[in-house]
């Protein structure tokens, strides 16, 4: 059995099933390279029948990335796996995910098919995909609630047909960590072919126990391919992490035995990058890349760590990318300088151009606040190229004003498919007056479920960044917005959220 586990990443595409987690093409080919600096194995890019917008972003990571595998996720049946390997045409590595359910429940009540039906087309989707490309990984959907010998004869014929990596997910989190690491290992023994392909563990986190049924099903199971999220991003309660299995991997090899080609120095950028992408924040004791993730307050540990840092550190800050959180840049430093950092975060813009404008954003940051981070040029980044898409709202600005005693009232200006528009509004505050005089003029009837505001570095003179979630006929969007001033933020957020549910809605209803 390889000493060598092979890491894949879904953040784009089951990470991107959160709640308002949708991301633009552009957005998810920065993260693609990002993960590409990261030494991820294999990138799940999208399900290119899913919706034209999901296919054009496979197809453009599959152009872009070079040392990742591009993955497209299909349904069993031919028009799905066709779209995926259409989709991924000029990778320089493809593969093609497709999957069906096989626990009694889901054939029963969902594909309202018999075992022998689904059994038959996952034969039929595993050998018509690998006449199209050569590697093909099959998931049997909601494996591990599925009965044993049934699945044992599925996994056998679809690797007879060609399949040459077998997927066994926990769909829905109900798995131990014991018990889903002998169901692999049970699997394996009775799967007379089993040798001819990798086996892999995808496990979500319904029980909180995700990283612990993945590393569970490596080392009880034999599995040599985790699936996971940077984050742990995902739909309900997220995904298998990818910086909590990778770390444990590389910090317990004594007793996992098991190498893997992630260059951990890039996590913490990679986590950043997806953060404020999606707007969901990692939350301060996040393991790894949370704030605190190194941070020790006892006096006790203080002193220990003082004195030698083994004593309650595991892990060095540094090999996971915290080095990199320091000042950077200043008012005073040059085009090449911010260019140069923008390589070094893994941003790459699309022209002289744009990289011109990105730093002329820079230098009117740098006047308003005078130390730059690196979460500062991510997020001016982000917004430079959220600004530059063919959104229906822009923002333009924002008068506000607030006074003990007094009601405020707050003017915004924004464009609506590049008519410029004033808005004026009273509120509970100057938050709350900023979305009614947007809502006055643009009367969107959506709801507001989430509005949270985060501090993108530590102190006073730091960038707010606001996450607005908007709720609309079953639409759910979040939308980011960063500035040193929390009421500008926040009324860049919601316009965000705005043109979300707005571009929205062709790929809803693609979706079915």
């Amino acid at each position: 059995m390889s000493d060598q586990l092979i890491i894949f990443d879904t953040t784009l595409r089951d990470g991107e099933q959160s709640p308002g987690a949708s991301m633009t093409r552009d957005e998810k080919l920065r993260i693609a390279r990002q993960l590409e600096r990261l030494k991820v194995d294999v990138i799940e890019a999208g399900f290119a029948a899913a919706s034209n917008g999901d296919f054009e972003s496979i197809q453009t990571i599959a152009r872009a990335i070079k040392d990742s595998t591009v993955c497209s996720l299909s349904r069993a049946n031919d028009r799905d796996i066709a779209r995926a390997a259409e989709s991924l045409k000029g990778a320089n590595r493809a593969r093609i995910h497709t999957f069906i359910a096989t626990s009694a429940l889901h054939m029963e009540k969902k594909l309202r098919m018999t075992p022998e039906q689904v059994l038959e087309q996952a034969k039929q989707a595993v050998r018509f995909g690998r006449n199209l490309i050569e590697d093909i990984e099959f998931s049997a959907e909601d494996g591990y609630r599925s009965e044993p010998d049934f699945l044992a004869r599925v996994i056998e014929a679809v690797i007879k047909e060609g399949a040459t990596t077998i997927n066994v997910p926990d769909t829905v989190g109900y798995a131990i960590p014991e018990l889903y690491g002998e169901f692999i290992r049970n699997l394996r023994e009775r799967v007379p072919n089993s040798d001819k392909a990798v086996w892999s563990v995808h496990c979500h986190n319904d029980l909180g126990m995700a990283v612990a049924n993945s590393l569970a099903g490596v080392k009880i199971g034999g599995a040599r391919q985790i699936e996971c999220t940077i984050n742990g991003l995902g739909e309900r309660a997220g995904n298998c992490s990818l910086e909590e299995v990778v770390m444990a991997i590389k910090t317990r090899k004594d007793y996992f035995g098991l190498d893997v080609n992630i260059d951990t120095q890039h996590i913490v950028a990679a986590s950043r990058l997806v953060s404020q992408t999606t707007g969901f924040v990692v939350q301060p004791n996040k393991a790894v890349v949370g704030a605190n993730a190194f941070a020790h307050a006892s006096g006790i540990h203080q002193d220990g760590v003082l004195k030698a840092r083994d004593t309650y550190e595991i892990m060095r800050a540094e090999d996971v990318g915290w080095a990199a959180n320091k000042i950077v840049l200043g008012k005073l430093s040059g085009r090449n300088a911010f260019k140069q950092r923008l390589q070094e975060l893994g941003v790459e813009l699309d022209s002289e151009a744009a990289i011109n404008q990105a730093f002329t954003r820079f230098k009117e940051l740098a006047d308003r606040k005078s130390e730059i981070f690196d979460e500062d040029i991510l997020a001016l980044v982000n917004a430079e190229g959220a600004e530059h898409q063919d959104n229906q709202f822009q923002f333009i600005s924002l008068a506000q004003q607030s006074e003990t005693g007094e009601r405020p009232h707050a003017s915004v200006v924004f464009s609506n498919a590049g008519r410029e528009i004033k808005a004026s509004s009273e509120g509970n505050g100057p938050v709350d007056a900023s979305f009614k005089a947007i809502e006055s003029e643009v009367k969107s009837g959506a709801e507001m479920v989430l509005y949270s505001v985060n501090a993108i570095s530590g102190s006073t003179e730091s960038q707010g960044e606001v996450t607005v979630r908007l709720q609309r006929s079953g639409r759910v969007v979040n939308g980011v917005g960063a500035d040193p001033d929390i009421v500008v933020a926040s009324a860049k957020a919601y316009l965000s959220a705005l043109n979300k549910l707005h571009s929205n809605q062709e790929v809803v209803a693609a979706q079915g």
